[in-house]
């Protein structure tokens, strides 16, 4: 993807993210949505098994398994769907995607800053202050227009 696609594809993805903000510091009940559903319906787990063509006793397993993170979202798809709910799933960032990119830019860039920073020590021509921070604001920049391919990359 072209560095104008990918800044307008992340922004895109930032105002769509954004709707979620809310459900950051959202917990799932303790005993899961499908029970909680499932009880303030006022529907019984053989209620729930005969609109799922399950077993009762699957029911109870399908409760027990979500809180664990042990079903699938086919899984969970289907027992929305049975209890009237659409399921939504999403991967909601702590901050903006932008915010993210930015980040790891300028972690990028002040490890780039302190080789070059030494190498020029060795060679008797280290940079300033105010170099050093014109640097590393280029580099944040640079990096984070581009976002080149080893941006994410781990460095040992």
């Amino acid at each position: 993807m072209k560095t104008k696609q990918k800044q307008i594809a992340r922004r895109q993805l930032d105002i769509t993210l954004d709707k979620f903000a809310e459900m950051r510091s959202m917990k799932p009940p303790p005993k899961g949505w499908i029970r909680a559903v499932r009880e303030a319906l006022g529907m019984s787990g053989k209620q729930l098994a005969g609109r799922l063509q399950v077993s009762q006793p699957r029911v109870f397993k399908l409760e027990q398994g979500e809180p664990s993170g042990a079903l699938t979202l086919k899984t969970m798809r289907q027992a929305a769907e049975a209890l009237d709910c659409v399921f939504v799933y999403a991967l909601v960032p702590r901050s903006t995607l932008e915010e993210t990119v930015r980040t790891r830019a300028r972690m990028v860039a002040g490890e780039r800053l302190q080789r070059v920073s030494h190498t020029m020590l060795l060679e008797a021509q280290g940079l300033s202050m105010k170099e050093q921070q014109a640097f590393l604001d280029d580099a944040i920049e640079e990096l984070a227009r581009e976002t080149p391919q080893d941006l994410w990359d781990i460095k040992s």
